[in-house]
């Protein structure tokens, strides 16, 4: 939900300004070649885990945990001994032991991630105390969050903050910025007017203006409604046309009714990668289709959901722990079996790409039947991946921003 994506990728960016082309985004990070060092045995995935490593660890626990897995202990220690002493995480300190420092580069969105992981798991209260006492002092003037503490703040982090806030039971509004604004008032000021769309921008361009953004849209509407990454049940103000918000909550039902508009035709949403608009995002589509779960659209949900139960499988087996793990959650916030979903156990998926768990409801069988079925749908790596790894390469930093600026992610 995605980082989702669009933040993790940018958080090189910010780390790496000076090297032009020394990163990939965290879109395609789980497709990377795997980092010369071996990987710690507790993580979730093999490929270089620079820029998503605590992301994708705490996507799989907290998908595990839906799913009534009880995940590996190294899995979860390891997680946890990624935590800074300031309480904040890192995308992944190949050194755990070693103090950080100035240098370490910790972020919203993995920290927060961690915290809603860790929340569910439960027996981590001294490690997500200190995380959520991190993510407050990080808050931004306008009661938002950036990426990076002090960036500007962007609808998918302030999002996910939100979303770690309830996870541990408290409410985003009674957290307030110095100058008295809180999360949603940040989320109102991230979101289009009717006449524009109603949805929601990732960051305000440079001149101000407002881009609606798919991704961020997804992400606005579970902040906008105070949810965590688990979606339990839909609000019942749902509504289908767009209403001048008053609050965020408000902001968040037009983000929905948005998103229900642009997946009517196709059923999915699209790259906004440049070379690859006409391809499929199937990340932001589960995104979205929680979302509208989320917000109690559930009819309108139902074409999308159809597509993923149709191709997210394939797209989760080429994409690793993430792809899986947000497919569990799109699951469970549908109410759709996870372990029968388009004929996929996605649950034994995730298992498989990290420790064996303690317990799982699943048999052997059923494992084995789960990989069958992916060996059988094929490869299906969306081109827009591919793409934008050749375009960062090729083009390093200066590409970057020039994406930031076209499609209004960070």
């Amino acid at each position: 939900m995605t980082v989702r994506r669009s933040a993790l990728a940018l958080t090189a960016l910010t780390a790496l300004t000076a090297a032009s082309a020394a990163f990939a985004p965290a879109a395609v990070a789980e497709d990377s070649p795997a980092p010369s060092a071996k990987l710690p045995s507790g993580l979730y995935g093999d490929s270089d885990p620079t820029y998503d490593g605590v992301y994708r660890q705490s996507l799989a626990l907290l998908a595990q945990h839906t799913a009534g897995v009880e995940p590996a202990a190294k899995a979860v220690d390891w997680l946890t001994g990624q935590q800074c002493a300031d309480g904040s995480f890192a995308p992944f300190r190949a050194d755990p032991s070693a103090d950080c420092d100035a240098k370490t580069p910790v972020d919203t969105n993995q920290t927060a991630t961690a915290v809603q992981a860790l929340a569910a798991l439960g027996g981590h209260d001294e490690v997500v105390g200190k995380a959520v006492d991190w993510l407050k002092s990080a808050q931004n003037d306008d009661g938002g969050w950036g990426y990076v503490p002090g960036g500007d703040t962007d609808t998918n982090s302030t999002s996910l903050v939100i979303g770690a806030l309830a996870a541990t039971g408290t409410k985003a509004d009674a957290v307030t910025s110095k100058k008295d604004k809180t999360p949603g008032d940040a989320l109102l000021g991230l979101s289009l007017k009717c006449a524009d769309g109603g949805a929601f921008a990732f960051q305000p361009e440079k001149n101000g203006d407002l881009t609606a953004n798919e991704d961020a849209t997804a992400a606005g509407v579970l902040g906008g409604l105070g949810s965590s990454l688990v979606v339990t049940k839909g609000d019942s103000a749902a509504r289908t046309a767009c209403e001048k918000p008053a609050d965020a909550r408000a902001a968040a039902a037009n983000g929905a009714a948005h998103l229900a508009g642009v997946l009517e035709k196709d059923g999915h949403l699209t790259s906004a990668m440049p070379g690859a608009e006409d391809q499929p995002d199937t990340g932001n589509t589960a995104d979205a289709v929680t979302a509208l779960y989320a917000a109690g659209l559930t009819d309108a949900a139902k074409k999308p959901l159809a597509w993923l139960e149709k191709n997210g499988p394939a797209w989760a087996k080429q994409s690793g722990p993430s792809a899986w793990a947000q497919l569990v959650l799109t699951a469970h916030a549908t109410g759709t079996d996870p372990r029968a979903f388009g004929g996929t156990d996605l649950v034994a998926g995730l298992n498989a790409t990290g420790p064996a768990p303690k317990s799982t409801e699943q048999t052997p069988s059923a494992q084995d039947s789960a990989e069958q079925a992916a060996d059988e749908d094929g490869p299906q790596i969306s081109v827009w991946w591919i793409v934008g790894v050749g375009l960062l390469v090729g083009a390093g930093v200066g590409l970057m921003i020039s994406l930031r600026n076209k499609s209004g992610r960070k």
